[in-house]
């Protein structure tokens, strides 16, 4: 399955007018930010230049990594969420994880989306750099936030809710706000986004969804709503902050995650691509 782009049959022609490309993934390094619940990421050198040299001189280094499926920016399939043991579709969770693996909706189903994104900036609609910490986004917020963007969701699109809490990514105990909370988006809200059939969204914070001060990740309703109940894919850590500086509204999303088989994530680098 693949997304078709929104863009029009006037592509081509913009980008040989000159396009420009805006990051919204972090870089991964070792001791980044992320959630308690998943293993952070980790990278070190298996081989140094020098350690072996051929015989004209020339040296390779080469690294190992070591992380989860959800570390760092990266996509949630559809087999991360169940709820009463079922996940999307009714499909049964149990038997669909024999085996080390899901042998539905894993990570390699996640089509790769090339489609049109809105950016939905709710921290600026509040005249704020970043929401307070355990803020919960509803529609009403979503709705001013379109508004703003001079955009609403709509079928098969991407919508990314910026929270402007990427901006405490390099303090990982700030960023993951266990006594704060953490902003995002409420059940309500994520009902709004799922009525306009949308493909994926994604935030600028560790869960995605709202987090009461002190409460942790002990429920988290937002992802049943839209991974269970709408089949609708949850991006995680973004970095917004250089697209909210751009002034970014309607502009075309390019996600290709890693296809990892069985997976219930994969990193992903996303970026949105607008007129130069």
């Amino acid at each position: 399955m693949t997304t078709s782009t929104t863009a029009g049959p006037g592509l081509l022609d913009a980008v040989r007018a000159g396009t420009r490309v805006i990051e919204l993934g972090h870089p991964l390094y070792t001791g980044m930010a992320g959630s308690p619940n998943h293993p952070g990421f980790r990278m070190t050198l298996e081989r140094r230049h020098g350690d072996a040299v051929r015989p004209d001189g020339g040296s390779a280094s080469n690294e190992v990594i070591v992380t989860g499926g959800h570390t760092g920016t990266h996509i949630d399939a559809l087999a991360h969420v169940s709820q009463e043991g079922l996940l999307h579709g009714g499909v049964d969770a149990a038997e669909a994880q024999r085996g080390g693996k899901h042998t539905a909706h894993g990570a390699e189903t996640i089509p790769p989306m090339v489609t049109r994104g809105v950016f939905l900036d709710v921290a600026a609609v509040h005249g704020v750099d970043v929401l307070e910490g355990g803020y919960g986004v509803t529609a009403a917020d979503l709705e001013r936030a379109a508004e703003r963007a001079g955009a609403e969701p709509g079928p098969g699109d991407v919508a990314l809710v910026r929270t402007g809490w990427g901006r405490l990514f390099g303090d990982a105990p700030a960023y993951v706000g266990k006594e704060s909370g953490v902003p995002g988006t409420t059940v309500e809200g994520a009902r709004w986004l799922a009525e306009r059939g949308i493909v994926a969204t994604g935030s600028d914070t560790t869960a995605y969804e709202q987090i009461p001060a002190g409460a942790g990740h002990r429920v988290l309703p937002v992802h049943r709503v839209l991974l269970v109940e709408h089949g609708i894919h949850i991006v995680e850590h973004l970095a917004l902050e250089d697209a909210a500086a751009a002034g970014l509204g309607e502009f075309l999303a390019v996600f290709a995650p890693l296809r990892i088989v069985g997976g219930t994530g994969a990193p992903v680098r996303p970026v949105a691509v607008v007129p130069a």
